[in-house]
């Protein structure tokens, strides 16, 4: 075997510039791929653990019921139908939700169960207004059943139980009125024409946009009497053991609810589509790039049988078998590719150390300081073995070629 590693290298080194190129060319396919991979699960896992903390695992709301004798209606004697269009009827309360918390409490895969009155509003700070989302909760419930706290910044929900009058608005809202710290008062507005002062006591701030650019959460009777709904929820928000099981346990829950019962992979299911064709664009593209690199190897080693005819007939007339001819520009490949593959390892370590050290105020879907990168060794094993098997295919039809090759008809035409 050492023989046979020597003259793999031995050939190599014949083609130097050729070798350096393709061993470059898989360096930087490997690094691509772990920087991408780590660029884009990073972002993906971080939306997803922040969804599944801020939203609820299961969320319990009114169904849209229609009323379907509208849809159709006759015309005239002659049987015409006309199809007339038909707004929901939303019965927006869920009736007797005490008892049916008081149910799902009692599930073993169940560890907490929230009211809400979710409804909408304006906020206004002295000329500015701005369109929020009004979410009315309990801050002893809603601490059991989402980690809430961990997005606030003075970690005041108690407030919202001892003063009825306090507000905890998004990052995002406060940064459009303009208030920059707590204590600010503020005109709210709600659809039915009520207005009340309220004092802003804690910023919300979760990183993702959409919730912090238009989330308000407010005391649940404060919300139920300024709407006129005494002792209303629309909403029940559930969080389980086990995230992965919430679709499975929702399809279990409306068998026995009557609500609309959703989990958080139905709510997000656009995103998590979204997802999934990003990541098969990502190793496509990955993927070419390997692929072209092993076109590199494929070359090297073509070349180097076409110019080494002589010595291969050499060393099979030495007792070199074309077993061992195989190996010997089989190894030429694998070479070169962990060569390129630790070569990678390096670039992609110091790029993504570059990014990670990066201070930049990125806001798109969501808001953060530098690129949310996941560093997992994974990526690393995985690129090294998409490299060891790339190179290993495009070897074997030059190491076929060798190992055919007649060394008689090669020292006659000599």
């Amino acid at each position: 075997m050492k023989a046979i590693l020597f003259l793999s290298l031995a050939f190599l080194k014949k083609r130097k510039r050729q070798t350096i190129v393709s061993t470059l060319g898989f360096a930087i396919s490997v690094t691509a791929f772990i920087v991408m991979s780590s660029i884009m699960f990073g972002f993906q896992k971080y939306f997803i653990q922040q969804v599944i903390d801020i939203e609820a695992h299961i969320s319990i709301k009114p169904k849209e019921e229609i009323a379907e004798d509208r849809l159709i209606r006759r015309v005239d004697n002659e049987s015409l139908i006309k199809a007339l269009g038909s707004r929901p009827k939303e019965k927006d309360k869920i009736l007797g939700w005490r008892d049916i918390m008081k149910r799902l409490e009692e599930h073993p895969e169940i560890l907490g169960v929230a009211p809400h009155l979710e409804s909408k509003g304006i906020l206004k700070y002295g000329a500015k207004e701005k369109p929020v989302s009004l979410i009315g909760i309990e801050p002893f419930l809603e601490a059991r059943t989402s980690v809430i706290e961990r997005f606030l910044e003075k970690k005041n929900l108690s407030s919202l139980e001892t003063h009825k009058d306090s507000i905890i608005i998004g990052k995002i809202v406060a940064r459009d009125l303009g208030i920059t710290e707590t204590g600010k008062r503020v005109v709210l507005t709600l659809p039915n024409g009520q207005t009340k002062i309220m004092k802003v006591v804690d910023f919300f701030n979760s990183g993702i946009t959409n919730i912090d650019a238009s989330r308000v959460y407010i005391p649940l009777k404060t919300l139920q009497a300024l709407l006129e709904r005494v002792d209303e929820v629309n909403v029940l928000i559930i969080r389980i053991r086990d995230v992965k099981r919430a679709e499975a346990l929702a399809r279990e829950l409306r068998a026995e609810i009557k609500y609309e019962v959703e989990s958080w992979q139905k709510a997000y299911l656009n995103f998590l589509k979204i997802f999934k064709i990003q990541n098969m664009i990502t190793y496509m593209i990955v993927f070419a790039i390997i692929t072209v690199s092993a076109f590199g190897i494929f070359n090297i080693i073509m070349m180097t049988v076409m110019e080494k005819r002589k010595e291969i007939a050499i060393l099979m007339a030495m007792g070199y078998s074309s077993k061992d001819i195989t190996l010997i520009f089989l190894c030429i490949g694998l070479i070169t590719s962990v060569l390129g593959g630790l070569l990678g390892f390096i670039f992609a370590y110091g790029i993504l150390e570059y990014l990670a050290n990066l201070d930049l105020e990125l806001e798109g879907l969501l808001k953060s300081k530098g690129f949310i990168l996941d560093r997992s060794p994974y990526y690393y094993l995985l690129g090294f073995v998409l490299s060891f098997l790339f190179s290993l295919i495009a070897s074997l039809y030059p190491a076929y070629r060798a190992s055919k090759l007649n060394p008689v008809e090669i020292f006659r035409s000599l």
